[in-house]
């Protein structure tokens, strides 16, 4: 079956930097766009970024832009996000989603890891 597996998450400072990864398997790993979400305690799951089926495009969310980073790797079936000049309000549990629409919508991804915690301290 398929399988999103994050790892990454912890505890950082404020202005720390921390990188998340997504294993995916299961699926044909190219067939899918891949995206990142966060949901915050008593907060609606929010977009993050999203990565095309290539790696050659991506998009994230006003609120992360120019801070995080995107990427994946065909070859191993990943998706990582590189998270820099972290702030208290990054603070949520991140998951890798998995789709084969053009969406930025949870409720249209077709898979979803089990999250993993970043908490930053300010």
């Amino acid at each position: 079956q398929v399988q999103l597996v994050e790892s990454g998450g912890g505890l950082a400072q404020a202005g720390a930097s921390l990188r998340l990864s997504c294993a995916a398997s299961g699926l044909t790993f190219t067939n899918y766009r891949m995206a990142w979400f966060r949901q915050a305690p008593g907060k609606e799951r929010e977009f993050v970024a999203r990565i095309s089926k290539s790696g050659s495009t991506t998009y994230h969310a006003d609120s992360v832009k120019g801070r995080f980073l995107i990427s994946r790797d065909n070859a191993k079936n990943s998706v990582s996000l590189q998270m820099n000049s972290l702030k208290f309000e990054d603070t949520a549990v991140y998951y890798c989603a998995a789709t084969q629409s053009l969406t930025l919508v949870p409720r249209e991804y077709d898979y979803w890891g089990q999250g993993t915690q970043v908490t930053v301290s300010s």
